[in-house]
């Protein structure tokens, strides 16, 4: 498995958020967590970063166990992530954006593979990230996540905010990264659609528990949905 997730319990103060999660995610799959907000997705994905301390439990990326180390470490051994709503530099330049990521990888410059999975940021790589539309922002942050070679990447909500043919192609673009990379992607979704595209398998996450998995195959639309459902 590319990313193990074993026993993780995550509290803020007294108050436990995540109670003990299991699931991992192999080489070259899509895995996408599903829940309505509120749910522990986020809490999830910030935990997995390091940004959130973890109460118990271990996270494993590939062979490393990367618990107990800091963000930027957790980056060196291959994990990446695009936080909800981005989080652009909206004063740096795309390319320079981009290059924010080459700490990790020691590349020099951005490599060119990126820009052929983001043509429109090649167009664009001397504007301003913040005079970019909310899909052109999301492709992006996901560029700069990339820069850093990432083994698993996290994308936390990535369809907030992004008009539907955006999203398609976002889809698109993540199936063709991860064919490319062999990269594993783990995504935290509340549109159904979007996930049913991009998705090997679905968990749905509800008050802190895992409490509903399918593969892509067998997905129960209607359960899932009725998960989502406030």
């Amino acid at each position: 498995m590319m990313l193990s997730v074993a026993d993780i319990r995550v509290a803020y103060g007294q108050s436990e958020v995540l109670h003990g999660l299991n699931f991992a995610v192999a080489s070259s799959e899509i895995v996408a967590i599903m829940g309505r907000n509120g749910m522990g997705k986020t809490t999830l994905m910030k935990s997995l970063m390091g940004i959130v301390p973890t109460k118990s439990g271990a996270v494993r990326v590939g062979e490393a166990e990367i618990t107990s180390l800091r963000s930027y470490e957790r980056v060196a051994k291959g994990m990446s992530y695009v936080p909800q709503g981005r989080m652009i530099f909206s004063t740096m330049t795309v390319e320079e954006n981009i290059e924010t990521g080459l700490f990790a990888s020691g590349d020099a410059k951005v490599p060119g593979d990126i820009y052929e999975l983001f043509p429109v940021l090649l167009e664009m790589k001397g504007r301003r990230g913040g005079n970019l539309s909310g899909g052109q922002q999301q492709q992006l942050a996901i560029a700069r996540a990339l820069a850093t070679r990432p083994k698993v990447l996290l994308l936390d909500e990535p369809t907030e905010g992004i008009q539907p043919s955006i999203i398609r192609e976002m889809a698109r673009t993540l199936k063709r990264i991860r064919d490319q990379r062999g990269l594993s992607i783990l995504v935290s979704e509340q549109v159904l659609s979007f996930a049913l595209d991009i998705a090997d398998r679905i968990l749905v996450l509800e008050n802190g528990e895992i409490v509903h998995e399918d593969k892509r195959a067998n997905v129960d639309e209607a359960a899932i949905a009725k998960f989502l459902s406030v």
